[in-house]
Formats: C-alpha cells, sequence, structure tokens
C-alpha cells in the first residue's frame, strides 16, 4: 500500500530549528571543551553526532543544516591553523570530504528507517480503524440476527397458543413501559375490549381468552404485567362462575421492541 505522506514523520514548526540550534551550539560547546585533550583529532565528531541526532528528531532539513553549520565552525575552530579561513590545505580537504560523506550517508539512513517507521504506524493506526468498524458491523449483525430470531420466536409461541391468548403488550424500548406503538392481533382474535386507559388502548392487543378473563385482573395485569406467573379469573360455564387461571407472560425482544405475551396455561 502507498502512503503519500509517509515524508512528513517529522514535526513541522520553528520548534524543530530551535532544537536544531541548541543540538549545534551544544556540539561546539562540548569540541571546545574537549579540544585541550583531542587537538585537531576529530574535529567534526561532535557535530556529525549532533546533526544525526536532528535528524532522528526533528527531520531532514534541519539535520542538513546543523551538518552545514557544523563544517563551517569545525573548520574554522578545531582545524589547523585554528581562526582562520583563508588558508586550505590537506586538512580542510579531507574534513570537507569525509565529514559531508559520512553525515550525509548516516542521516539519510536514519531518515529511510524514520520514513518506514511512520508508513508502520500510519498502516497499523489504518488497519485497527478497519479492525473496529468490522467488529461493530460484525456485532450489528449478531445483534439483528438475535432480534429476527428472536421475532420468529414470538410469531411461532402466538401461532402455537393463538386459542389460549389473553393479552399482547408493547413496551417503550427507552422505558419498557408502555409506550405508544400498537400491535395488531391476530386475524383470528377477537375484538379489544374498551380499557379507560388511553395509553393501554394504544400498547395493547387482545387475543381469543381475553373475554373470558374477569375485567378486575385484565385492567391489573394491563396496569403492570411483567413476565412470569399471573393468577386469573377466567369466566367457566355461568354468567358469574369465575374460576383460577394460572397464566404465563413471555418477555420478546424484536427488531420492532419488546412485547409481553400473556396466555393461559394449557
Amino acid at each position: 500500500m502507498e502512503v503519500r505522506n509517509s515524508k512528513r514523520w517529522a514535526a513541522r514548526g520553528l520548534n524543530r530549528w530551535f532544537i536544531a540550534a541548541a543540538a549545534l551550539c551544544g556540539a561546539a560547546v562540548i569540541r571546545t571543551a574537549l579540544h585541550p585533550l583531542l587537538g585537531e583529532i576529530m574535529p567534526a565528531t561532535a557535530f556529525l553526532i549532533g546533526a544525526v541526532l536532528v535528524e532522528y528528531y526533528c527531520g531532514l532539513a534541519p539535520a542538513c543544516c546543523v551538518m552545514l553549520a557544523g563544517l563551517c565552525l569545525a573548520d574554522y575552530l578545531f582545524v589547523p591553523p585554528y581562526g582562520r579561513i583563508d588558508v586550505i590545505d590537506a586538512s580542510d580537504i579531507r574534513l570537507m570530504v569525509s565529514y559531508p560523506l559520512i553525515t550525509l550517508v548516516v542521516i539519510t539512513l536514519v531518515e529511510r528507517l524514520r520514513r518506514a517507521q511512520y508508513r508502520a504506524e500510519l498502516l497499523a493506526a489504518v488497519a485497527q480503524s478497519r479492525y473496529e468498524m468490522l467488529l461493530r458491523h460484525d456485532n450489528e449483525r449478531l445483534l439483528a440476527r438475535r432480534a429476527t430470531e428472536e421475532m420468529h420466536r414470538m410469531l411461532h409461541h402466538i401461532a402455537q397458543y393463538k386459542r389460549s391468548l389473553v393479552l399482547i403488550k408493547a413496551l417503550d424500548p427507552a422505558t419498557s413501559v408502555s409506550p405508544g406503538s400498537f400491535m395488531a392481533a391476530e386475524a383470528t382474535a377477537s375484538p379489544a375490549s374498551v380499557i379507560d386507559n388511553a395509553a393501554f388502548r394504544a400498547s395493547i392487543a387482545f387475543g381469543a381468552k381475553h373475554s373470558q378473563v374477569h375485567q378486575e385482573d385484565l385492567a391489573r395485569v394491563c396496569d403492570r404485567l411483567s413476565p412470569g406467573h399471573h393468577r386469573m379469573r377466567l369466566l367457566s360455564g355461568g354468567r358469574d362462575d369465575w374460576r383460577p387461571v394460572e397464566c404465563i407472560c413471555d418477555r420478546f425482544t424484536t427488531p420492532s421492541g419488546e412485547f409481553l405475551v400473556l396466555r393461559t396455561e394449557d
């Protein structure tokens, strides 16, 4: 993969030039302090090290400036005759050939390594972002599949227990309470009875058994329906012949929301 901005690994701004100037001054101070000990030996080594360090942290342009300035300072201060530039001898020629050559080779290698490192970091960041996108899409796909399976399970449940179905109640996805959404009853279900609370009418659909349930029990479960077992009174024979029946409430989480399905226990 081609990374066009791999050359821009170094930080921009004036700070890198301040660092380069500080490195040049530091190299000059160190070489001056060591001059009584070294004499004319290795006059530009400190500037070479400074140029390489500047290349590693600040980039190619400041390093080249440090190299050129260091060449001038080394030739003027540490190559005999000291403090003169009007005399050019073999020592000056050796310095002008060896120091730039070695310095350019080293900083070129460092530049290539820094570009390769920055390119690898960019590719790693791209790979990480793509991996996170794949994980997010995979999670969304799994959630959608789970919701679809839950919808199929609810539809199968309703079809299996349609004769014993009492009601279906929709829940608000945010608060898990009755919203304004509505799930239509099955074609075989009886019409919805009138309940005083308008929110219940908007969020509840009734099944085939709701007309046989006592109105007090029906209002109670419509108000506080939760998954589990509920005991309700059903009309068994005569007009006032009520018998207690165990009912089961199941909860289903579907793409359209959450629903509570109440049915009589067969």
